[in-house]
This record gives structure tokens, C-alpha cells and sequence, in this order.
């Protein structure tokens, strides 16, 4: 099973990611974990990524698709494995298909977790978070007990600046405005599925099983 999983920020990715890993026993792909251990390893590939953000760059592609193709070449990848956050591009996406195909393989299916913005906005604006312990809280769907009180520690719940509605809206749009071409890619090529994720957890598990063929 070689997936690809694309979702805004505040779609429940984290949460559908975790669970086909593990019932498809495949190792889940993050491309930001990927890069800070070739830096922290100080791989060559690691020092060529540092360089960049070190000035506040944008990795170039052919880095960061030799990063993730060393990645694909690892043996627990053999059987299948799910990308998450890459490609962000198409130029990526041309990429990755030229390293799986030299590897003889293809990917399986791209899910895509759709969610409207306001809705997007809301999820994300109406999070709160701990001081001290670090508790994740929402005003709507998980509020504390008492107003802006942690339940496990008494400590502060707060609402970090990047949860703020405007700074929110923006990444939602940004990221909608990036990945549009990106759908419309695998759209073409017949691998995409859309899930709506505006429903509950285990309803958006269950239609992307089914999507999967399981």
C-alpha cells in the first residue's frame, strides 16, 4: 500500500495517518521528521538542507525529493509506506513518480481530506493549550471545567498566536491555493480520493478504508 495523505491543517490528518500506519503496517512518511534527522545526523543531504533554512530558504525540490527518495530506499518501505506532506507541488509530484517508477513501483491512491474553511477555522481557532502541561483543549468540542483552567494541572489554558483566527485563515488559504494544482494532478492520473472530513473521526476512517479497497 503506498499512499499519499493531503489535508489542511486542522483536517484530523495526525489522527487518520496514525491509524492506517497501523493497520496496513507501513511506515508513515513525515517529510518534516525526515528532514530534522538528516540534520541532526548531519548527512550530506542534512548539511544541503541546513544551508538553506539556516538563511530562511525554502529547500529546493531536488533536495528534498533526494531526501525522501534515501527515505523510500529504507527496508521497512518495501511493502508499502504513506507520504504526508510531500509532494506539496506537482513538480514534486513529477518527481516522485520518476524515483518510484526507477524503483518499479507506483503510488496506490492519494487521500485527500476535504474540509470547507469555516470549518477549518473554527477547529483550529478554538484550540487551546496549557502553559504548564501542555494539555490541548477547544472551546467548542473539549472545553476545560473551569473557564481557562487546565483540568489536569490547574495550570493556564491559553490561545497560542498561531491559533488566532486571522494567522489560521491565512494558512488555510495558502495552503489551498498551493495544493489546488496538486489534487487536479492526481485527479488526472485516476488516483485520487476525496474524504470528507467534516464528519466524525471514525466515519472518515471508515470511507477511507472502503476508498482503499479493505
Amino acid at each position: 500500500m503506498r499512499l499519499v495523505l493531503l489535508g489542511p491543517p486542522g483536517a484530523g490528518k495526525g489522527t487518520q495517518a496514525a491509524y492506517i500506519v497501523e493497520k496496513f503496517n507501513i511506515p508513515h512518511i513525515s517529510t518534516g521528521d525526515i528532514f530534522r534527522k538528516n540534520v541532526k545526523e548531519g548527512t550530506e543531504l542534512g548539511k544541503k538542507a541546513k544551508a538553506y533554512m539556516d538563511k530562511g530558504e525554502l529547500v529546493p525540490d531536488e533536495v528534498v525529493v533526494a531526501i525522501v527518495e534515501d527515505r523510500l530506499k529504507e527496508d521497512d518501505c518495501k511493502e508499502g509506506f504513506l507520504l504526508d506532506g510531500f509532494p506539496r507541488t506537482v513538480t514534486q509530484a513529477e518527481n516522485l513518480d520518476i524515483v518510484l517508477d526507477k524503483m518499479n513501483v507506483a503510488i496506490n491512491k492519494v487521500i485527500n481530506i476535504n474540509v470547507n474553511k469555516d470549518v477549518l477555522v473554527e477547529r483550529a481557532s478554538g484550540r487551546r493549550v496549557c502553559r504548564n502541561c501542555g494539555a490541548t483543549y477547544h472551546i467548542v468540542f473539549k472545553p476545560t471545567k473551569a473557564e481557562n483552567i487546565c483540568d489536569i494541572c490547574g495550570g493556564e489554558v491559553y490561545q497560542r498566536s498561531d491559533d488566532a483566527e486571522a494567522t489560521v485563515s491565512k494558512r488555510i488559504e495558502v495552503y489551498i491555493q498551493e495544493t489546488q494544482p496538486l489534487i487536479k494532478y492526481y485527479e488526472n492520473k485516476g488516483s485520487l480520493v476525496t474524504i470528507n472530513g467534516e464528519q466524525d473521526m471514525d466515519h472518515v476512517r471508515k470511507d477511507i478504508i472502503s476508498a482503499l479497497g479493505e
